[in-house]
């Protein structure tokens, strides 16, 4: 008899589950000086990361972050199953360009400032589901092409707030692998994703743009099984 994986509305708890094999981070100059910006695994201070648009520089950081996770893990990129990724910008062409050259079939997601969560969400299910040994979840941000996407291209020269939301320049990647992978490493000490809770949508109304905190604050205090 199989395993009920599900538990309330909106929870699973997976009967095999998936481990955290390797892991890769890339930031920006302004959150490189923030508190975090030791634990990264690379800090650029060039915003543009040595391409001609922001769009190119954040598919660069989805490399580098790729790149990373994956050597963390000690994988080849043809070793890995699926991708599941996405950014911030239309069409996800940051994640199209970025990991293109992986080869690696992908799944394409949106979720905001939830992509990377959402990410290891069905990553995490394709692998407890038996599907792939190893999938990598990736998500990115910049924050010049997100002001370009959602609010006014930095060109134009809007003034901004005194108070104002700002977007991370950064990429994140981990590698998933399945419980039968793990023990054929025969390596201990990951971290186990034991389960998710899925989102639902919730609008308080809030109409300035330039406050997403008040926008996302809602689903922090929505948590419910």
């Amino acid at each position: 008899m199989s395993q009920n994986k599900m538990v309330g509305r909106r929870s699973i708890l997976f009967g095999r589950p998936p481990v955290v094999i390797g892991a890769g981070s890339v930031a920006g100059e302004k959150e490189g000086n923030g508190a975090f910006g030791k634990y990264y695994d690379m800090v650029e201070n060039d915003p543009l990361f040595g391409a001609e648009t922001w769009e190119e520089a954040e598919s660069k950081m989805q490399q580098l972050a790729t790149q990373v996770a994956l050597r963390k893990a000690g994988l080849e990129p043809k070793e890995v199953r699926y991708l599941v990724a996405g950014d911030l910008l239309g069409q996800l062409i940051a994640t199209s360009f970025g990991i293109m050259n992986f080869n690696i079939p992908m799944f394409g997601v949106y979720g905001a400032c939830s992509t990377m969560g959402e990410s290891l969400a069905i990553g995490s299910m394709i692998v407890d589901g038996g599907y792939a040994d190893y999938v990598v979840a990736l998500t990115s941000s910049h924050f010049a092409s997100a002001e370009k996407q959602f609010r006014y291209p930095l060109a134009y020269g809007s003034q901004r707030p005194y108070s104002a939301t700002w977007t991370v320049t950064g990429s994140g990647a981990v590698v998933l692998a399945s419980s039968e992978a793990r023990w054929r490493r025969k390596e201990t000490g990951y971290v186990e994703v034991a389960g998710i809770t899925t989102g639902i949508i919730t609008d308080y109304g809030i109409k300035d743009s330039m406050n997403m905190g008040a926008c996302m604050a809602p689903d922090n205090v929505n948590i419910e099984q």
